[in-house]
């Protein structure tokens, strides 16, 4: 199933790729008439370079997360203010580059208008063609639960995903249906079988299913279709044994390499960033005094308490009653701390503890000792998301907002254990990449 989505993507970025070259070729036959090699060969390395910048720029943007391909306002608005910034970002480079050996002006201002209302008119039909005819999968739901309903009602709002609910069998083993279970393969085309963990587990169940596998059809629990569909976990659903097989594997090759990476990208970054800490340092003392920096424990891998550095946002006596979740629009947060929240600059010195081996680049956000011995008490398998180091940014929070309460505690968790599964270094450049995209979207509160 993730592979389709994969598939999906892929075919979007490629024909992006080739819409790139074909405007440019259209700018150019435009501009002179004809395309001799001296003009191609002029054009081709600029504008590639470029290309590959505007690339990226979708992706940060969201344009190749098929979950919101559809061809509604919001999706316009994605691609709208993806060009524009792809646009800017051009003319830039085309202009604090003088080594490309050309200025075009009235070529880049021609290829943007071709490639905009070409690249509309592909997305249009992409988004079209995800969402019209017949699934590649048509899917027997067993039981009703509330992730079974949310899944339902996912599906049935986003035909981009490739799913439809052919049949959904809401009793489970007591519907009368049950022993129908053949024909009903047969007569809705189904080729996949989504059963929650324990009906599996049901000897009648297990052989009713097994009997029906010559059909050609795949068997995956509710969980995993939970976890394809939502790029999260759902706690409800899973068993201990769930977290022994899937959470307990390690991932030797990536393991090995995100540790000397993170170093050596500190290292590096701590001497550039140097003139935007000392600039922060000056504005923080300046509107609300000392101190400048802000320490807290927090709890990180295998529960080790760390001290956690960061520039402060609040006033200086925030806590004077005591630790407390900051809310949406906290009065003790200070103006410049919104903007350096928003920005995430306030946490620039956290390269240090990447350093010092406390936290990842990417990873669950790590918690307060005093949240943490209650969200134990009251978050199921909440203690396992210590497995890992945690990190400065993370799938959490770039998938959910900012958390003030234990149901908001609950969610985000669903999305680490999510990531704890799936982390590899392409879920990690994804993860940066969308940080990227959310300093220039919604503040963090």
């Amino acid at each position: 199933m993730d592979q389709d989505l994969k598939i999906k993507q892929v075919a979007l970025m490629v024909g992006d790729i080739v819409l790139l070259y074909i405007s440019l070729g259209l700018t150019l036959f435009i501009r002179y008439s004809k395309l001799t090699d001296n003009v191609i060969n002029l054009h081709i390395g600029p504008f590639t370079i470029i290309f590959i910048a505007w690339i990226i720029i979708f992706y940060i943007g969201g344009l190749y997360e098929i979950r919101t391909l559809k061809n509604d306002l919001e999706f316009l608005k994605k691609l709208v203010i993806a060009i524009a910034t792809s646009a800017v970002l051009a003319i830039s480079i085309f202009y604090l580059i003088p080594s490309f050996g050309i200025t075009p002006k009235i070529n880049l201002f021609l290829f943007i208008i071709i490639f905009s209302f070409a690249e509309y008119l592909w997305r249009s039909f992409y988004n079209s063609f995800l969402a019209a005819g017949t699934p590649p999968n048509r899917v027997f739901l067993v039981g009703s639960n509330k992730t079974a309903v949310l899944i339902v009602k996912q599906i049935k709002n986003n035909p981009q995903l490739g799913y439809k609910i052919s049949f959904w069998m809401k009793e489970g083993l007591k519907d009368k249906e049950w022993k129908h279970i053949s024909q009903i393969i047969l007569g809705n085309n189904i080729n996949l079988i989504v059963v929650p963990a324990h009906i599996k587990k049901n000897p009648r169940a297990a052989r009713a299913i097994y009997k029906n596998l010559a059909l050609g059809i795949e068997v995956i629990d509710l969980a995993d279709l939970y976890e394809t569909i939502f790029g999260k976990v759902p706690l409800a659903e899973l068993e201990e044994i769930w977290f022994l097989e899937n959470l307990a594997r390690r991932h030797r090759a990536y393991e090995t390499l995100k540790r000397p990476i993170e170093i050596i990208l500190s290292i590096i970054l701590i001497p550039i960033l140097v003139p935007i800490m000392v600039l922060v340092a000056f504005l923080v003392a300046v509107t609300s005094g000392l101190p400048i920096i802000y320490t807290q424990k927090r709890i990180g891998q295998h529960e080790r308490e760390f001290t956690l550095y960061k520039f402060r946002t609040m006033q200086p006596d925030a806590e004077a009653a005591g630790p407390r979740w900051s809310k949406a629009n906290d009065k003790r947060v200070t103006s410049l701390g919104r903007f350096l929240r928003a920005t995430h600059l306030d946490e620039i010195p956290q390269l240090w503890n990447i350093l010092r081996g406390e936290l990842s680049l990417v990873g669950p956000r790590p918690e307060r000792p005093e949240f943490v011995k209650n969200l134990r008490k009251e978050v199921p398998y909440y203690e396992l998301r210590h497995l890992v180091r945690p990190g400065i940014t993370g799938w959490a929070q770039i998938n959910f907002r900012y958390g003030w309460s234990l149901s908001d505690a609950a969610e985000k968790l669903q999305y680490d254990m999510y990531y704890i599964k799936n982390r590899s270094v392409a879920l990690d450049l994804l993860i940066i990449l969308r940080t990227i995209k959310t300093l220039f979207a919604t503040p963090r509160k």
